[in-house]
């Protein structure tokens, strides 16, 4: 077993964790009403669903040419548009930019990507202060954790944790409420707002015909970071892009609806360059980042590019009794749940393929998707990919051969009595874990004592 599957048992006793299960658990479940409610909105979910996952399948299936017409657009409207294969190339490009203008202190609108390539950590390493402006990552940040959970970065926390953790950093009340709490972080935020010099965001998506950058949000936290410093850099995958401004009438929608229930998230901006000679705010100079990290490898995958059509909403997370049960630091990646169980082995290498194996295959996350990615499919195919390449152990393979062969026939596993069948589950004493014992099988099986009770 690799080290990074002995992590993951390690760290799946969180489980066990009575407190974390019921903060999580209440958690999800606030998410899962206003959900329930969000759906009756529509009229035709399905088809909406349908719709999106139609435009997305197209988009990933022709994403050089969407790019292209992207870029060009995007450069007519004066935005730099930098390409990177990777996160290193990612981070250097980013610093060539906040070197160019003498920037020392950087704020950021929520931005899964930005964790993807440890762009905190490393500015950090030279010297910057990139500051965290959404407040569940705000909150993440000041705690020294990565987030949580796709869309809600704290979900982990209860309000007692985060005033404890305000009381402790920031010598807040002990007892601060929730609303107290935000008006701290509103009051530290503003300064940094203010005196930033470069502003940094993710993307919901690119919109080709436009050359466009649509983010949504719910804290106007995105507008701050774009509004006040001088420069507004995108990063964002190859992956987010989307033919026509028109198309963003059915995604913002769906996506409110199936990540937080609400019919329209709060604030959704679209971004179209710099300011122009006759505007008065806005960023001088804007510079979109388009990461690759191995998706144009996934885009050509036979099935696994149905991958690429993830919104990042989240409902997968919030549907999968795994996540539910461990939580989002167990699987040790960026993209925790279900979408990240599929990718990140491809992304990442397929030392991560246990992630595929840790699921139920309930397809509860497939029945949630917005844009109806086969989700358990894909995980199956990882373990088919991993088995083929022999990423499993010896032991595994040797010992799934012999379960293939017994099970295989009733007489094979009739050759053997009740007493060796208990010897040869005691050899894994904990293979169910320290909580459950197998029972102990008969001595005789059921098909030999019916046998026998029919020729008696």
């Amino acid at each position: 077993m690799t080290e990074l599957k002995n992590i993951f048992l390690q760290d799946s006793k969180i489980a066990f964790n009575k407190q974390h299960r019921r903060t999580l658990n209440f958690n999800i479940s606030k998410y899962d009403e206003a959900v329930a409610k969000g759906k009756l909105r529509y009229t035709n979910l399905e088809l909406a669903k349908q719709r999106a996952s139609y435009f997305k399948e197209k988009v990933v299936s022709n994403l050089a040419a969407h790019l292209t017409e992207f870029e060009k657009n995007a450069q007519k409207n004066g935005i730099e548009v930098l390409w990177a294969r990777d996160g290193k190339e990612a981070v250097e490009e980013i610093r060539k930019v906040l070197e160019a203008v003498n920037a020392k202190v950087l704020v950021k609108s929520k931005s899964m990507i930005s964790e993807e390539i440890e762009l905190n950590e490393h500015l950090e390493q030279a010297g910057y202060e990139p500051v965290e402006t959404d407040l569940g990552e705000f909150i993440v940040q000041v705690a020294g954790e990565k987030p949580y959970h796709i869309l809600t970065p704290a979900m982990h926390k209860s309000k007692e944790d985060v005033a404890a953790l305000f009381n402790q950093k920031f010598d807040t009340p002990e007892n601060s409420t929730p609303e107290e709490l935000t008006k701290f972080v509103r009051g530290v935020l503003r300064k940094k707002f203010t005196s930033a010099e470069v502003g940094v965001t993710g993307s919901n998506f690119l919109v080709a015909d436009i050359g466009g950058v649509a983010l949504t949000e719910n804290e106007g936290n995105g507008m701050m970071s774009v509004s006040f410093p001088k420069v507004h850099i995108v990063i964002t995958g190859i992956e987010k892009i989307i033919p026509s401004v028109n198309d963003l009438a059915l995604f913002f929608p769906l996506l409110a609806t199936l990540g937080t229930g609400q019919q329209l998230t709060v604030y959704n901006s679209l971004f179209t360059g710099p300011k122009r000679s006759n505007e008065t705010n806005g960023p001088e100079k804007m510079v979109v980042v388009l990461l690759d990290n191995n998706r144009s490898k996934i885009a050509e995958e036979k099935e696994r590019y149905k991958a690429l059509k993830c919104l990042r909403c989240g409902a997968c997370l919030n549907a999968c009794p795994i996540y539910k049960n461990v939580g989002g630091y167990t699987y040790n990646t960026t993209y925790s749940g279900p979408i990240g169980s599929v990718i990140t082995p491809v992304m990442k290498g397929f030392k991560f393929d246990h992630l595929s194996f840790a699921c139920t295959i309930c397809g509860a996350c497939t029945q949630v998707c917005p844009v109806k990615i086969p989700l358990h499919d894909l995980l199956l195919l990882n373990r088919k990919t991993s088995v083929e390449t022999k990423h499993s152990s010896l032991g595994w393979n040797v010992g799934m051969k012999a379960y293939e062969w017994a099970f295989k026939k009733r007489r094979n596993l009739d050759l053997v009595n009740g007493s060796v069948k208990n010897g040869l589950l005691q050899m894994q004493a904990n293979i169910l874990g320290d909580r459950k014992q197998f029972p102990p099988v008969a001595k005789t099986s059921f098909s030999k004592q019916w046998k026998s009770h029919k020729t008696s």
